[in-house]
């Protein structure tokens, strides 16, 4: 309700629900970015959370999460939201995650929360330059410290991350854009090396279909980009994969996987993108800009 909230900077809905996490942002809030209002449009009634700026707020069906500049916090949620956790992490407002598209540039965070029940898990940068943190919240107690698992990623700084619907994988890619990489939630280790492109690029999500089976990565360059995970036999190849070894310079180039599919969308504003489920298997790629 544009006249009780006014503008808003961020939103987030919990799955297809009547609950909204809502920063005010733009030309006329009514609240200020150090608010989260958590609106239930089923009884039209909210409650506020002070915070400084806030960044990005993630939910899920128990977990609120609301990402500041240098720490997040963990919430517990819908009902009297009180605080479970709290974590420092690297400087780093304008990666990927949560999508504010006012004024026409992308302000975000890079933070996500796996929506299974059973895994808790949370993903955002680490400390260390290129790396992630993950935190399984569901085998946490509240009120006490819990060491973050890192995951040495890139070499550069990271610009988006994802995590899979189970919280068995993640993605991530570095600001350049041209890489993406997917690792192993348990053990760490490097499954793929996904090419979006040769040069760099600011890429706004990265998203899982349902069963994992594949992967969407939008960007500014106004190209949508689909891998398979599962069947990587579908992902194209490098013309100079069929003369074997290459040597170091080029070997990277060539033993990355392209996507299987790429389609067009508005390159003058960010977007996102996420899977149908119609069926058993994802059929369509909805892009919203």
């Amino acid at each position: 309700d544009a006249e009780q909230v006014g503008s808003v900077g961020l939103v987030e809905m919990l799955h297809r629900s009547n609950l909204l996490a809502i920063v005010g942002g733009g030309s006329h809030p009514k609240f200020p970015d150090a608010s989260v209002l958590i609106w239930d449009d089923a009884r039209e009634g909210k409650d506020k959370l002070g915070l400084s700026p806030c960044l990005s707020v993630c939910l899920s069906v128990c977990l609120l999460v609301v990402a500041l500049q240098t720490r997040l916090y963990v919430f517990s949620f819908p009902h009297r939201p009180t605080k479970l956790f709290e974590f420092d992490t690297r400087d780093n407002p304008k990666g990927g995650g949560t999508l504010n598209t006012m004024g026409g540039t992308p302000k975000t965070w890079i933070v996500d929360l796996c929506p299974s029940v059973e895994r808790a898990l949370l993903v955002f940068p680490g400390h260390k330059c290129g790396s992630l943190q993950l935190v399984d919240l569901g085998s946490a107690k509240p009120g006490t410290s819990s060491a973050p698992v890192t995951i040495n990623a890139h070499q550069s700084e990271v610009g988006c991350a994802a995590l899979s619907p189970p919280g068995s994988l993640v993605a991530s890619a570095s600001r350049r854009g041209t890489l993406i990489r997917l690792f192993c939630t348990q053990s760490r280790a490097r499954l793929l090396e996904l090419r979006r492109g040769t040069d760099p690029a600011t890429l706004y999500c990265l998203a899982f279909s349902p069963d994992c089976s594949f992967l969407c990565a939008a960007s500014d360059k106004g190209t949508g980009h689909v891998f398979a995970l599962r069947d990587t036999r579908l992902n194209r190849r490098s013309a100079l994969a069929r003369v074997g070894k290459v040597g170091p310079v080029l070997g990277p180039y060539v033993e990355s996987q392209w996507s299987l599919a790429s389609f067009t969308v508005p390159a003058e504003a960010p977007g996102v993108c996420a899977f149908g489920r119609a069926g058993r298997s994802p059929s369509s790629v909805i892009g919203e800009c």
